[in-house]
Order: C-alpha cells, then sequence, then structure tokens
C-alpha cells in the first residue's frame, strides 16, 4: 500500500520564549514567502484532492481555473502533493462550485474533509514534513510551492522534486496537518504525513483480521478507546490509522489496549513512516515498469510487421491478406497501436487534457499531441486508401514505440532518483527496530522485561541494552558501563567510554558491557531524526541557479508546438513550391506526410523535464555524499553560495583550538600558600560555567587531592561534588562577560579575570606580574588575574592545544585560493601567537560575541563571500551574519542552528571538504544543463530537418521519443556520478609528496 495521505509527522519549533535549544528550524535557510493573515470573518477554507496533474503545467491550470470563480480569494496547487488549497467567500462560493472547477478543467477533484477541532491545540509554530505524490517536473514542484504558500498560517514551505517531499512551516492556530494535506491533493497530488514529535498519530499493521465481523471488532475497541479522536482501517493494506489526543492516550497505550482488548487475536506491528515512503517509491518504479512492458509487448509486433515481415514470404502474405476494406497486417497494427495509445498511453492524454484545461502546457502535453499526430494521421489514411484506393503510408508503429520509449525513459528516472536518497536510507536503517523495555515497581525493582517497537518507546522508560546491540534511544545511562561505538554521528571510529549519567545517542552501537537507559529524546526529537530530516530539507531547498530552469520550462512546451508548426508550414509549401525534388518523398508520400514527421519529430523530441532535474538530482546527492562524509548541508542555495566563498573567517576557542582549557602554571606574587590560593580561586570560580572557571577547579581540584583529573564528560560536576567541603563560602557572585567573577569571601571582595577587571576596579598591576603576564600571552597561552582584598594575589596560565590539523587547513585553503581570518576575544598577544601558530596573517582580537558579526560585515562590503566557521553561543550571530556559517559538530546546538553547514566530525578538514564539494556539486550541476540544453539545442534542429537537404539525415518520430526519454535519463545518471566523490587528500592540496 502506498502511504496514507495523512503520513504526515511534525517537529515543534521553538518559540521566541523557549529555552529548549536543541530544536534545529530546518526552514531557516528559505526566505519567508507572502505572509497571510488569519482567515477573514465569512471566509472558508478548503483542502482538495486533485487527481490528474503531471507537472508544473497542469498545477497552473488548476490554479488559473480555481481563481476564475468568483468569490475566491486565494488559491494554490501544490503539484507534488496532488492537493489545492482554496480561500473563498462561503456566501458567495460553494463546495460544489470548487470541485466543479477543477473538474471542468480537466481534472478530478474531491473536497476534503475538515479536520477535527477537540483536543488542545498546540503553540507556536509546527514543521510538518509530507510525503507528495505526483510531481513530474519543475513545474510541478512550483505549482504545490505556491499552493502551499499561501495558505493562511504557513510561514514556509519547500518542496523537492527528486526526494518527492515537502515541508512546511505552519501556525496550528490557523491551520492544521490535515488541511495542509487536503490543499496539496486538491491540487491534484498525493499528500501524506511523514513523522510527528508530538506523537499524536499512528498506524498499525494489523493481522488476524479475516471477516467484517473482526473489522467490527476492531472498530469497536478504537470507538470505545478514551482519547483516540479517529481511525480509519483500510481493507487492502490491512493498516489502521489512529489520531488520538496525545495528552489522554500514548501510543504504546494505543498498542498495548488493542492487543488486551481483542485477548490476542490482532496482533500488531507499528508502520514506520520512512519504510512506507519506501515502500511508496517502490510501488511508483513497479507502475512505471508496468506500463513500459505493457507498451513494449504490444509494440514489438507492430514494429516486426512493419520491418521484419516484409522478408518473410509466408507471413508476409498472410500479412497482405484482404479482410474487408483493409489488409490483415492493417488491422493488427490499429489495435495494437489502439492499445497502446488510449489503454497505456491514458495517463498522457488525462494529463494533457487537465493542462490545456488550466491554460497550461506541460511534457504530457507535448507526448500527446506527437503520438496523436502519427496516430490519427494514420487511421485517416486507412480510411482515405478504403474510400478512394489510394493508399499513403501509416506511422502506426511511430505512436506505439514513442509511447515506448518515454515510459521507458520515465521508468529508468525512477531507478535513478531511488539512487538517489540512499543517504537518507542509510541513515534511516541505523535506527533500531526493537528495544527491551524494563518496567519498574516504585521501589525501583524491575518486575517485568519485554521486547516492544522502537517506535513505541516514550520519555522516561528504561531501556536494557546487551552488548553488540543499537542504542534505541537518546538517552541517559542509569545503570552499568560500556563503549559505544559513536561514528554514525561523529565520523570518529574511536569508541567512547559510557558510564552513569553519561548521554547516549539511539543508532549508535553497544560494544561490551550491558546498559540501562533511560529514554529523554524520541520521535522527531532524536539525534538520528533530526540528522535525517536535516538531510530531507537540504534536499528539499532550491539553488538560486534552479530558478533558470524554472523560467525556461515555463515557456519551453508554447515555443516548442510553435516551432513543430512552423516545421510543418516551412516543409509543406516549400514541397508545393518546389524548394526540394519530389524523390524526397516516401512511397505513395505527399507533400503534407513528409512535413508532418518533422513536425512530430521537433514535438516529441522536446522535453522540459531535463532541465528540471539538472539542480534538484545534483543537490540532493551532494547532500547526501556531505552527509556520508560528517559534513551536513542545509541547502542547495548554501552549496551555492560554499562554492564561491573568498574568506573564511575562524573563531579561535573550540574552534581553532580543541575546546578544552588546561591550567598550565599557578604563580603566587604574595606571601601566600599555593594551595590557600588555589582554594580561595577555586571557590571563586566554582559558581561559573565558563569553561576556563571549570579548568581552574579542576586543576585546584587535582592538586589538592593528588588525582588524576576525571576525563569524563560528567567530570566537572563530578570535580564540584568532591571538593564542595573544602570551598569557602561564597557571597555576592557575579560573572562579567568579557571580563571575568566578582565575589566576596569572609566579607572580602575577590577577584579573578583579565588586565581590564583588575584595572577597572582600581588595582594596580605591578611590573613583575605584568612581565610574567606577557610571557603567558606570547606563548598562546591567557594570564588570570587573582585579587583578594583588592590585592593582586598571583597569576594563573591557562592553555587551550590546537588542534591537530588546524595549521595544515589553514594552507589548505590558501591554496585554493582562501583568504583565511582569525577572530577572538581573547587579548592581542595571545590572538598573535595562535595566528602565528597556524598561519593566519590577518587577527582580530579581543572582540565581543556581538563584534564578530561586525568582522563579518566588514570583510563582507569589501567583496567577496564570506564564511564564518565557530563553535559557541557567542558566534551564533556572526554564523548568522555570513553568507555560509559552519558549525562545528561538537559545539552548541544554537550555533548549529545558525549555520549553514554543521561539520559532525569537529575535524576542521571539514571546513575543506565543504568547500571543494560544493564547487565539484555545481561544476556538475552546469554539465547536467549542458545535457538537458544539448539534447534540444541540437537534436531539435536536427529534428526540423535542418540537415537532410545536405546530408540526408533525418531523425523519425520513434527516434526522437528516445531522445527526449534519454535526456533526463542523462541527467539523473550524471548527477548520480557525484556519489563517486572522494574527500580532497591534504597531500594533493599542498602538494606533498610523500616518499
Amino acid at each position: 500500500m502506498a502511504p496514507s495521505l495523512r503520513d504526515l509527522q511534525l517537529t515543534r519549533v521553538a518559540g521566541e520564549d523557549s529555552g529548549d535549544l536543541e530544536d534545529v528550524r530546518l526552514l531557516d535557510s528559505y526566505e519567508d514567502g507572502d505572509s497571510f493573515s488569519r482567515i477573514e470573518e465569512g471566509m472558508r477554507t478548503v483542502q482538495v484532492r486533485v487527481s490528474g496533474m503531471t507537472c508544473a503545467a497542469c498545477s497552473n491550470s488548476v490554479e488559473a481555473a480555481l481563481k476564475s470563480v468568483n468569490g475566491v480569494l486565494r488559491a494554490s496547487v501544490a503539484l507534488l502533493q496532488n492537493r489545492a488549497d482554496v480561500v473563498f467567500d462561503s456566501s458567495l462560493v460553494k463546495d460544489e462550485d470548487i470541485k466543479n472547477a477543477i473538474e471542468d478543467a480537466g481534472f478530478e477533484a474531491e473536497i476534503l474533509a475538515e479536520p477535527s477541532n477537540s483536543g488542545t491545540k498546540p503553540h507556536g509554530t509546527l514543521l510538518g514534513q509530507f510525503t507528495i505524490g505526483g510531481m513530474t517536473c519543475a513545474a510541478c514542484v512550483n505549482s504545490v510551492e505556491g499552493i502551499l504558500r499561501n495558505l493562511p498560517g504557513v510561514k514556509r514551505a519547500a518542496v523537492a522534486l527528486a526526494t518527492s517531499l515537502g515541508e512546511v512551516e505552519y501556525d496550528p492556530t490557523v491551520i492544521s496537518k490535515d488541511d495542509i494535506v487536503n490543499a496539496i491533493e486538491d491540487a491534484g497530488f498525493e499528500a501524506a504525513l511523514v513523522q510527528s514529535s508530538e506523537q499524536d498519530k499512528i498506524i498499525l499493521g494489523v493481522a488476524g483480521i479475516y471477516s467484517e465481523m473482526d473489522v467490527q471488532l476492531l472498530e469497536g475497541i478504537l470507538s470505545h478507546f478514551k482519547g483516540v479522536r479517529q481511525f480509519r482501517f483500510d481493507r487492502t493494506s490491512q493498516e489502521v490509522e489512529v489520531i488520538f489526543d496525545p495528552e489522554v492516550v500514548s501510543s504504546r497505550s494505543v498498542f498495548d489496549g488493542i492487543e488486551a482488548e481483542s485477548n490476542g487475536k490482532f496482533k500488531l506491528n507499528v508502520m514506520s513512516p520512512y519504510a512506507r515512503m519506501t515502500s511508496k517509491d517502490v510501488e511508483e518504479a513497479s507502475n512505471m515498469f508496468r506500463l513500459f512492458t505493457s507498451s513494449l509487448f504490444l509494440s514489438i509486433p507492430v514494429f516486426l510487421i512493419r520491418v521484419v515481415c516484409p522478408h518473410i514470404p509466408l507471413v508476409y502474405s498472410l500479412l497482405l491478406w484482404r479482410c474487408g476494406p483493409f489488409q490483415m497486417g492493417d488491422w493488427l497494427k490499429w489495435v495494437l497501436v489502439s492499445l497502446v495509445q488510449f489503454v497505456v498511453g491514458k495517463r498522457f492524454y488525462i494529463a494533457a487534457a487537465r493542462a490545456l484545461r488550466n491554460g497550461s502546457t506541460n511534457m504530457d502535453v507535448l507526448v500527446a499531441l506527437g503520438t496523436s499526430a502519427s496516430y490519427f494521421y494514420s487511421v485517416c489514411a486507412l480510411l482515405y486508401g478504403a474510400v478512394t484506393g489510394f493508399w499513403s503510408p501509416t506511422y502506426f508503429e511511430t505512436s506505439a514505440m514513442l509511447i515506448t520509449f518515454v515510459l521507458l525513459g520515465k521508468y529508468l528516472e525512477c531507478l535513478a532518483k531511488g539512487k538517489t536518497s540512499d543517504a537518507i536510507k542509510k541513515l534511516v536503517e541505523l535506527a533500531p527496530a526493537t528495544a527491551m523495555l524494563l518496567v519498574k515497581d516504585k521501589g525501583g525493582r524491575c518486575i517485568e522485561e519485554r521486547e516492544i517497537d522502537a517506535l513505541l518507546i516514550q520519555p522516561g522508560d528504561i531501556l536494557k541494552v546487551l552488548p553488540g546491540a543499537k542504542l534505541p534511544a537518546d538517552g541517559v545511562v542509569v545503570w552499568g558501563s560500556s563503549y559505544v561505538n559513536e561514528s554514525m554521528v561523529t565520523g570518529e571510529s574511536v569508541p567512547v567510554s559510557k558510564e552513569i549519567d553519561s548521554s547516549v545517542i539511539g543508532g549508535t552501537i553497544n560494544l561490551h558491557g550491558a546498559l540501562h537507559v533511560q529514554a529523554t529524546k524520541v520521535g522527531g526529537d532524536a539525534v538520528l531524526s533530526q540528522i535525517i530530516s536535516l538531510v530531507e530539507t537540504a534536499q528539499m531547498s532550491k539553488a538560486p541557479i534552479q530558478k533558470f530552469a524554472d523560467f525556461v520550462a515555463s515557456i519551453f512546451v508554447p515555443t516548442v508546438v510553435a516551432m513543430a508548426l512552423l516545421t510543418l508550414l516551412g516543409w509543406y509549401i516549400g514541397g508545393v513550391l518546389g524548394a526540394y525534388p519530389e524523390e524526397w518523398l516516401p512511397a505513395n508520400g505527399n507533400y503534407f506526410v513528409f512535413a508532418l514527421m518533422f513536425s512530430i519529430s521537433v514535438v516529441v523530441i522536446a522535453c522540459p523535464c531535463a532541465l528540471g532535474l539538472a539542480t534538484p538530482t545534483a543537490v540532493m546527492v551532494a547532500t547526501g555524499v556531505g552527509a556520508n562524509n560528517g559534513v551536513l548541508i542545509k541547502g542547495g542555495d548554501a552549496l551555492e553560495r560554499a562554492q564561491k566563498i573568498k574568506y573564511v573567517i575562524f573563531d579561535k576557542t573550540g574552534t581553532l583550538t580543541q575546546g578544552k582549557a588546561t591550567v598550565t602554571t599557578a604563580k603566587v606574587f604574595a606571601e601566600l600558600d599555593r594551595g590557600e590560593f588555589l582554594r580561595l580561586v577555586a571557590s571563586a570560580e566554582a559558581s561559573s560555567e565558563h569553561p576556563l572557571a571549570k579548568a581552574i577547579v579542576e586543576y585546584a581540584r587535582h592538586c589538592h587531592f593528588f588525582d588524576e583529573p576525571s576525563t569524563t564528560k560528567d567530570g566537572d560536576n563530578n570535580s564540584k561534588d568532591s571538593i564542595s567541603g573544602w570551598l569557602f563560602d561564597v557571597s555576592e557572585f557575579s560573572a562579567l562577560p568579557g571580563r571575568g567573577v566578582h565575589c566576596f569571601i569572609q566579607g572580602k571582595r575577590v577577584l579573578v579575570g583579565n588586565r581590564k577587571l583588575i584595572t577597572e576596579s582600581g588595582i594596580s598591576i605591578p611590573t613583575n606580574v605584568e612581565r610574567f603576564l606577557v610571557e603567558l600571552e606570547e606563548s598562546a597561552e591567557t594570564g588570570i588575574l587573582v585579587a583578594y582584598d583588592d590585592n593582586l594575589l598571583g597569576v594563573l596560565g591557562v592553555a587551550d592545544p590546537l588542534k591537530r590539523e588546524a595549521a595544515v587547513v589553514v594552507e589548505g585553503l590558501g591554496k585554493m585560493g582562501v583568504t583565511t581570518v582569525m577572530v577572538t576575544g581573547d587579548n592581542w598577544r595571545t590572538a598573535r601567537a595562535v595566528a602565528k601558530e597556524v598561519g593566519i596573517q590577518d587577527v582580530r582580537a579581543e572582540v565581543m560575541p556581538a563584534g564578530k558579526a561586525d568582522v563579518v560585515r566588514s570583510f563582507q562590503k569589501g567583496g567577496g563571500l564570506v564564511a564564518m566557521v565557530g563553535d559557541g553561543i557567542n558566534d551564533s550571530p556572526a554564523l548568522a551574519a555570513a553568507d555560509v556559517g559552519m558549525a562545528i559538530g561538537a559545539g552548541t546546538d544554537i550555533a548549529i542552528e545558525a549555520a549553514d553547514y554543521v561539520l559532525m566530525r569537529n575535524n576542521l578538514e571539514d571546513v575543506i571538504t565543504a568547500i571543494d564539494l560544493s564547487r565539484k556539486t555545481f561544476s556538475r550541476i552546469r554539465l547536467n544543463y549542458v545535457f538537458a540544453m544539448g539534447y534540444n539545442v541540437f537534436a531539435i534542429p536536427i529534428a526540423a530537418g535542418v540537415l537532410f537537404p545536405s546530408l540526408g539525415i533525418k531523425l523519425p518520430p520513434w527516434a526522437a521519443g528516445a531522445c527526449m526519454a534519454l535526456s533526463s535519463v542523462t541527467v539523473v545518471c550524471s548527477s548520480l556520478l557525484l556519489r563517486r566523490y572522494r574527500k580532497p587528500r591534504l597531500t594533493t592540496i599542498l602538494e606533498i609528496t610523500i616518499e
């Protein structure tokens, strides 16, 4: 079964006042479309499922038909989702008027039911992900996006032809997900809900239903189930779709309740949304293959009758046997081709009729026009011969072979497009299918252990993970210790130690010991789901270069039809005027037939589909390749900008450096015991969350207790706990951004920070202390000054080691023609020392967080695109201001949200990979346009007969159809070659020879 039309999942977008920084806004790379206010009083919105659309021209026709209805305020049609959204004045227009307008345009229409308003409404905006079926070209995509963006309450929308996915950000208080699905379906496309973090919908496969009584039993159980809003059972697929109130009942409760109430008669399994999407792709390819094989089976005899049978005397004599007014061969060709033309090729007529009724044109119009011309001419030739006795040649085989080749091209295109989504399929395969749930009593003792579907895991569940098994969900270890392979996220194959309170990621592999994990994030909130969503959204994005293809597609078909008419008139009039000899005419042919064959070839060889696929297929493959190499790309627009980068600005701490500050020295300049000095400093810094503060506390703990510093993620918290009894009591603590900390200990003021803090507090820095500070800074270390009771006590030297690849990456970028810059809030001496070590000439130091964005803008004003590479919250303004923001994957979620690229491996070499992949991708896109345009620029003149007078070369209509089919296949296969991309070797970039 194809995915249900409501198989969408949603991801809540954090509101402005939300403290959760982990929700990634997948549509942030898109510009806001036209904003729509809430529906005015007296206005209604309906969603209509529209069937029969095949391209953007179809959707434009439907939209035009709807807008022509008096009383319709707005109408938008989504080609890929086969849906239309209509806002109209209910006092002037009825639902039936909307349906009739679409049907009069030549399409099928169905008004979708209005969604239920029961249950609580969510707050803020939601992100909905839909599968959209029925799109065939860029015009379809434009149609769907236009419909979605015109819906009241829809903030932003993005649709991808290559993945057949759409993503919509909308206000659920204005429009529901069902309204969105209905709008797409009303436009003539199929739409389905993929997944939702709200978990308010579940689709279950049901085994054990054998009769109508079983169906009634299932419906009776669900009808009386508290919290279930609505349900629908599909008898064909044996699947039940349940929509429930998540505040009343959970998906697992629904699952368990159905099995319990049926006394074990029904066995359920949860249908994965991604598995359903895959099945839909397979179904589409299978349907196209079935049509192709049917057409081929019927076309081969026609071809044999025309080419082979004349050379077999016995068979040929049977074909020449007259049966009524026609020969047996003519009857056979007529019947076989009629089946191909009107049964197998029915889809082209339906789609073309809908497009024309809506005043638009598409590929289906060209196919229908070309095949109809050859078919009906052949029929007329037979009838004319039967009446007059003058038998002209027929071209039935042209019509049959043309439809066969077009269907072959569409089938190969489906297969190739399926290959481009391999990256997502691999990510989906990482998710475990089942999980071992531990049920505990109030005392914490395990009373039950059972296996459940991983899609039924809820936050707070305790899960048992055996050695060798995948972690079923994001969570925290509550029992046990082990090593986990997190290479699927970080790209690093070195196992990571996990102990109690350690965080784990769903889909990673537990290597050694058994673990008990408490689930914290499930569904769309999980890391793996966010990665998948990020890749999908990138594949749905449009690069600016795509606008060129969209424009060409909008005028392509009318231009081709005009060229075909000119070709027909030119050859016909030229023949009548004697411009070429009669010897050129086919046997028993005439000037009109001769001109018609050239005209048909022109019509069928032109195909706008290749243009529409040139950019999205390349972007889709590139985003998948990037994900496999640890580089997540948020969109085609980011890819296009990255290939033009002139400057790369690096943040220092955590980007060029490892972000793991350590105290290298502690020097006391007063008559104070070193231990008491560290105790005082640690007491002041214990309440700070700054990385330098944590490093100081860890150093003090180690020096006091002679214990090795903890290397675990939670080592800082453990350190604080272990020395809490040793620290002084602190009052009036205050963190001063860009300076340090201020507090009182035993009634006296304590200052720990940089020069600025000390001098602004009126404390002088002695010459010997200043000399020591300069030595530290020139060694790329940061000096931390400590003052107590307005007296300077000592200095701590803190160093953050450089990443081992930093210097090589900077040199490599220089070889690629990119200028590197470093920006930091640190002092100038330390900044220059670090920059010198990595080879960066341009340094901006003592820059406040907001000032980093100003640095970015200053380079933008100088000309050239600027990339910013950072990891912290303070880098977010600069990441957003840059033409291309690159966030280190190990950084904060808000930095990742503001960036265009996410470097998952926390490795600076991926900056080079990102730029190189962008350049390779756009080289491939340009080549794709050469292929797409080449077929038309070179083949159309040949099809029109330009070379026939001089070289005798002409392109038969069936061969022209083959070229049309191959144009799309060539473009998709060209994009697939990007799968062979390999990361650039630094030794090659730096021209280093290894012996």
